[in-house]
């Protein structure tokens, strides 16, 4: 997963994360690392450019004061809110509780009264105002079953494409560029042109299509040929293991069928 997204991200680009999504962290900090001298990384209002450091490990618990001492600005005018408007060469990266055929999610909760939720989420902190305005934003989810993709969220926490209609953010007046993929620990998947629907881009080694289709709430879009997502490179590896993730934290948050949330 953390691979797969790093390629995906291109040197200069500002890339932004928040607390408890260890994967699209080490994502972030792999690409740097790897192909990235230029990114600007930003860590809950942190500004950062580390890649001459030997080590720029994942923090115990997600994101922690300790990320500070490599910042260059902390908490800085172009990470506040009022400033939405220079967001537009942003990337997010975005969890959920449930997510919907559309790539609508939910942070807020499971049930049909929001006073007395079956279960309640993180809520959306700040999601709902980057993903508004950020050039594209991920969706990363710990877990793929029916429980997180059903077919209508509970609530809605994050706009990905509405109700299918390729125009729906535009309608709405959301100037980000929405959703580029989704991806979990089985697979890739990205939306159709014409009713950006949840489509299988590809499936990680060792799954299936049909796993993938039976661990999901609804019809997802399947292509006439799905192909296996591109395995880690030893070079990556090697960058992960030695200095993104020497303790070995994305084994315990990347199994299939783990329940780690890891949404905010």
């Amino acid at each position: 997963m953390a691979a797969y997204l790093a390629r995906d991200l291109s040197d200069g680009e500002r890339l932004q994360v928040g607390v408890g999504l260890p994967v699209p962290e080490a994502a972030v900090r792999l690409a740097h690392l790897m192909h990235g001298p230029n990114m600007e990384l930003i860590f809950l209002g942190a500004r950062m450019n580390v890649a001459h450091l030997e080590h720029i490990p994942l923090p115990e618990f997600g994101w922690d004061s300790r990320v500070v001492r490599w910042s260059e600005s902390y908490s800085d005018r172009g990470h506040r809110f009022d400033q939405v408007k220079d967001w537009g060469d942003r990337v997010f990266f975005v969890g959920g509780i449930q997510v919907d055929t559309h790539g609508n999610t939910n942070l807020i909760g499971v049930g049909d009264d929001y006073k007395k939720l079956r279960f309640r989420g993180p809520g959306s902190v700040g999601t709902p105002t980057l993903t508004t305005h950020v050039g594209r934003y991920y969706i990363v989810l710990n877990t793929h079953n029916a429980r997180a993709f059903v077919p209508k969220c509970d609530f809605v926490s994050t706009v990905g494409w509405g109700d299918g209609d390729p125009q729906f953010r535009k309608n709405l007046g959301l100037p980000g560029g929405g959703p580029r993929y989704c991806v979990t620990p089985l697979c890739v998947m990205d939306f159709t042109e014409e009713d950006k629907r949840l489509r299988i881009k590809s499936v990680h080694p060792g799954v299936s299509v049909d796993e993938v289709c039976a661990n999901t709430g609804f019809d997802l879009v399947v292509p006439d040929r799905v192909p296996e997502t591109p395995r880690p490179s030893e070079e990556q590896m090697r960058v992960l293991r030695e200095r993104v993730d020497p303790i070995g934290r994305l084994r315990d948050v990347s199994l299939p069928g783990s329940e780690t949330l890891g949404d905010v």
